[in-house]
């Protein structure tokens, strides 16, 4: 049986058999020693995206008291569910993803991953536990490469057209709604309007050249 630990982009956390481009955490170790999740999905707000291979380092995955490993299906995803690029293993990433949240005037001055995180994965946090409801704007409003959820499922906008998001891939696009409802974070999207690019599941290059 696949463990719990492919994350969709609702930030939500799945028993799956795929595993996709990017492995990350949610700041420590919030399994069992029977590899089972806790009640709550999380151990702090720094939520990270990380390379799958980093300096040769090999890790038995939900390991006893080691930090919960987390897989994505592509960047798209993970920074849907409320996860920003590591300042380790994904360094000049983590730089470019910071230099445009400035760009976008979301920080004045320099921040810190913390500060980062504490806007971003709290805005996630506050949805999952509850506390506030996504939001439902233009479509306009939401950036290239961002997610947004249209009948309760997720999808990629891309490129003016609307990819539907599964956890193998994306499948054929279709035309964009005039509404949606938001997942990728408002301080995400204002990177992404600002110049970052997160990578994307191959899976959608071919239905893009149908």
């Amino acid at each position: 049986m696949p463990l719990q630990n492919r994350v969709d982009p609702f930030g939500l956390i799945h028993a799956v058999p795929h595993r996709g481009l990017f492995l990350g955490n949610r700041g420590g170790c919030f399994h069992t020693s029977e590899r089972l999740l806790k009640p709550i999905h999380w151990k702090s707000k720094q939520w990270i995206i990380c390379q799958l291979e980093f300096k040769n380092r090999r890790r038995v995955v939900m390991a006893p008291g080691l930090y919960t490993e987390l897989f994505f299906l592509d960047e798209a995803t993970a920074l849907a569910a409320g996860h920003r690029p590591c300042y380790e293993c994904r360094y000049s990433d983590a730089k470019r993803f910071r230099d445009a949240l400035m760009r976008a005037g979301v920080f004045q001055n320099k921040p810190a991953a913390s500060d980062i995180s504490r806007m971003i994965t709290g805005e996630v946090q506050d949805v999952l536990k509850g506390r506030t409801e996504r939001e439902d704007i233009d479509i306009e409003a939401i950036p290239n490469g961002a997610m947004f959820a249209l009948d309760g499922a997720p999808v990629l906008k891309w490129n003016d057209l609307a990819y539907p998001w599964h956890f193998g891939g994306y499948g054929t696009p279709t035309a964009l709604p005039r509404r949606a409802t938001r997942l990728t974070p408002r301080a995400t999207c204002l990177a992404m309007l600002h110049g970052y690019q997160p990578t994307i599941h191959p899976t959608l290059q071919p239905a893009a050249n149908r």
